[in-house]
């Protein structure tokens, strides 16, 4: 593969050159990635009662089928980008998808409750590492400007389609048995695996040696983990208990001992220095909000359709489509958009696109207005998605130096898991645990609250 392949470093005349057919490969071997991530964890959300009634569990230990991989998604990505910096890019991918396929397959084969949730965690781990490992091999392929931009908008493209299409397959695997949504993602991680292997060029080789930061890494990750599991468990536990309380307490001191571990490392695990990049900072806490207030409508809506209007899940999917539709029409486009009209103007838009949505959602009433509320929603839902989540990948990488492209990938994947766990306890907490309608209005409102502070932060930035 040419260089041009694997690195941005072009020289000005060159970036706008057609891309070479490696190149597209390439970039479908990323977006695959992030698409098999999307396809996993939004198909196993709606198999849940069927595993509930094989295994015989109750509702707390269920919720941990999507918890376990949500904690150990958000605790690992961090390490897993800053991995795929130090140790190559290539390596840290190929290895996660390995390790994905085969946990894969114990979850094909588990006959317990408890290996189950073991698997999902294990998955949740090798995604925490594939993931920003594909996003920063991107940044690192194509160069920053139109080609990045355009690039995004595929990627994403790649990963809306699979979180809303895991829904409706989720659903009609779920309908013949639950076990087919174990075997789906085998195949689709090893023709990926396989293609890196074949396409993707060896991590170039490093001249200086490089040493891990041990105690960097495993604050970090106890931090992170801990940080997550505690927002996770939270409305269980109870928000005002102990247990909740003095996680969130050992949360921060274990973080606040990464920092200053960082702070006197000679090879640190993540220079402190890159959160001087207020575009990066602004696009961090703008996909954390975001992608809060997305979990929680989507939270919002199954409770309605289908605990209050008795709707399959695949209907609901189906309810979900005109977002998928408007991601896939936009997502192309995204690249001549943002060389258009700018970043940010482009994520402005996205974002506002938010505030609609959720406000049609304070309509709802005892017979769904397919017409009226739920379709509108789902279409401004799909734009916000298409426009914001592109436009902050661009935003929150651009003026990134190639060393630290993993790093930034991290960040930002973190954002959005973090910040998704812990919008949806936040809409959690804000309802009753019942199916009356009116207990609904409640987590509405949170979520537009978090549409509008997403858009102040983008705001203030400016």
């Amino acid at each position: 593969m040419s260089a041009s392949l694997t690195s941005c470093e072009k020289p000005p005349e060159t970036r706008d050159l057609p891309w070479t057919a490696r190149m597209w490969i390439a970039l479908f071997i990323f977006s695959g990635v992030i698409l098999l991530d999307g396809l996993d964890i939004s198909m196993i959300a709606v198999a849940i009662p069927e595993i509930q009634q094989a295994f015989g569990i109750g509702a707390a230990t269920a919720q941990w089928l999507v918890g376990a991989y949500i904690l150990a998604f958000g605790g690992f990505l961090l390490l897993g980008g800053r991995c795929a910096d130090l140790f190559g890019r290539r390596r840290v991918l190929v290895t996660g998808l390995a390790v994905f396929a085969l946990v894969s397959v114990l979850g094909v084969f588990a006959n317990d409750a408890f290996l189950l949730i073991v698997s999902r965690f294990v998955k949740g781990m090798a995604a925490g590492f594939t993931g920003p490992a594909a996003m920063s091999l991107l940044t690192t392929t194509f160069a920053e400007g139109p080609q990045r931009n355009k690039a995004f908008g595929i990627f994403n493209l790649f990963e809306a389609s699979g979180y809303s299409s895991g829904l409706l397959i989720g659903g009609l695997l779920a309908g013949l048995n639950w076990r087919y949504i174990f075997v789906l993602p085998i195949p689709v991680a090893v023709l990926l695996l396989i293609a890196a292997l074949r396409f993707l060029p060896p991590d170039p080789p490093r001249t200086e040696r490089l040493r891990l930061d041990i105690g960097g890494a495993v604050t970090l990750v106890a931090g992170m983990l801990l940080l997550v599991f505690t927002v996770v468990s939270a409305e269980e536990a109870g928000w005002a208990s102990l247990r909740t309380l003095g996680g969130f307490a050992l949360s921060v001191l274990l973080l606040v001992g990464f920092v200053v571990i960082e702070r006197n490392a000679t090879q640190p695990l993540i220079r402190l220095g890159i959160f001087r990049n207020r575009r990066l900072v602004a696009a961090n806490v703008s996909a954390a909000l975001l992608y809060g207030g997305a979990m929680g409508f989507q939270f919002l809506i199954a409770l309605y359709l289908q605990n209050i209007q008795g709707w399959k899940p695949w209907q609901m999917a189906l309810v979900l489509l005109p977002a998928g539709l408007m991601v896939v029409l936009i997502g192309p486009k995204i690249g001549a958009l943002i060389g258009r009209f700018g970043v940010g103007k482009v994520l402005l838009v996205g974002l506002a696109a938010f505030v609609p949505c959720y406000l049609l959602m304070l309509r709802i009433g005892p017979e769904p207005d397919l017409w009226g509320v739920l379709l509108p929603a789902s279409v401004l839902w799909g734009v916000g998605f298409a426009l914001s989540i592109s436009a902050l990948m661009v935003a929150g990488t651009n003026g990134v130096v190639d060393e630290e492209q993993g790093l930034a990938a991290g960040l930002l994947n973190s954002s959005l898991q973090v910040g998704g766990a812990c919008g949806l306890a936040v809409v959690t907490a804000a309802i009753a645990p019942a199916t009356q309608l009116t207990m609904l209005y409640p987590g509405v409102v949170a979520i537009l609250v978090l549409a509008v502070l997403t858009l102040l932060a983008q705001l203030i930035r400016k």
